[in-house]
């Protein structure tokens, strides 16, 4: 069963998150040669003070 980890910043509605998962699964699925039902999802929503690029904070970006 393969199982994706997501982080990203929030800020994403909950419809495209939706749209997003979908596409994802049926991609995962149609390429390794595995059921839409053994795939699994976790999104994490990471607050900008908890991200960091090129040394900055996301929250000072």
């Amino acid at each position: 069963m393969p199982t994706l980890h997501l982080e990203m910043l929030p800020g994403r509605t909950v419809e495209q998150k939706r749209a997003f998962v979908r596409e994802v699964t049926r991609a995962t699925a149609e390429t390794l040669a595995c059921p839409p039902e053994s795939v699994d999802i976790l999104i994490s929503e990471v607050p900008r003070d908890g991200w960091a690029k090129a040394g900055k904070l996301m929250a000072d970006a």
